[in-house]
């Protein structure tokens, strides 16, 4: 058994503020025993255009999110996956959309670029991350103690071909920011779908509620076994969800539905 753990945030414009949250909610679930614990997509900076978070980008290896994150791992003993921030690109006007993951001594162990941009288009609600970010290009994957951990970010949930490429997975992680418009009508099933064919557990820790730029996200982190269910849920506010990993269980899924053995293609 191994216990993980989400951090569900409602983040502000004001990264010193995001990290003291984060800070505390962190410790929060580490409290729970989890050996595992994942931030949300934006996590740092939720900001009242798009383009702030550029001014916040930081070079790999430096600045304060990502020493703040390290301190976390290493203060708790805990593998912490960062949901994401901004990290300098090559494209001047540009970040990009990066999850660093460091294990229990505050290495940085993994590192994932969200390769799928969102982009929505209905009425007065519109996106496009595409204005100021760069899009990655590998997938992410790492070794933790209970098994391998696929890396994924919010909008790559619309695209299983992703999921299919990290190999069997013990675990997925889905950092995101659904908006509350999207996330009502596709956010779980979409989930359960991944946990489902991909016959692994899925942690999703989510932004959830209306920030200061007057977005509304959707929030409902949670954790879903390799049956497709649903384990913990938080539906919105700031706060931690936390279960069990169970080896024996996902095995056994996979043994009597060996739909992983079964593919062709």
């Amino acid at each position: 058994m191994a216990t993980v753990a989400a951090v569900q945030m409602v983040s502000t414009p004001v990264v010193e503020e995001n990290l003291a949250t984060a800070r505390r909610l962190v410790g929060e679930a580490a409290a729970t025993g989890a050996q595992l614990v994942a931030l949300p997509e934006y996590w740092p900076i939720m900001g009242m255009s798009d383009s702030d978070k550029v001014a916040h980008a930081e070079q790999q290896g430096s600045g304060p999110i990502q020493h703040c994150m390290a301190a976390l791992a290493r203060e708790h003993g805990i593998w912490l996956v960062g949901g994401t921030l901004p990290l300098v690109s090559p494209s001047a006007g540009k970040v990009l959309n990066t999850t660093l993951v460091y294990d229990p001594q505050g290495v940085e162990v993994s590192r994932y670029d969200k390769i799928h941009l969102f982009g929505f288009n209905k009425g007065s609600e519109s996106y496009d991350e595409a204005r100021t970010i760069v899009p990655g290009e590998s997938v992410g994957a790492f070794e933790a103690p209970f098994g391998r951990v696929g890396l994924s970010v919010c909008y790559d949930l619309r695209f299983p071909e992703l999921f299919r490429a990290m190999g069997e997975c013990a675990l997925i992680i889905v950092p995101a920011a659904f908006t509350h418009t999207t996330g009502l009508a596709h956010w779980e099933v979409l989930l359960r779908a991944r946990a489902i064919e991909n016959q692994s557990y899925v942690l999703a820790s989510a932004q959830g509620g209306l920030h200061t730029n007057g977005r509304r996200t959707f929030g409902h982190s949670m954790l879903i076994d390799p049956w497709g269910e649903v384990k913990a849920v938080l539906r919105e506010g700031e706060g931690v969800i936390h279960g069990e990993l169970d080896a024996t269980f996902l095995a056994g899924v996979r043994e009597s539905l060996p739909a992983l053995r079964h593919r062709k293609l």
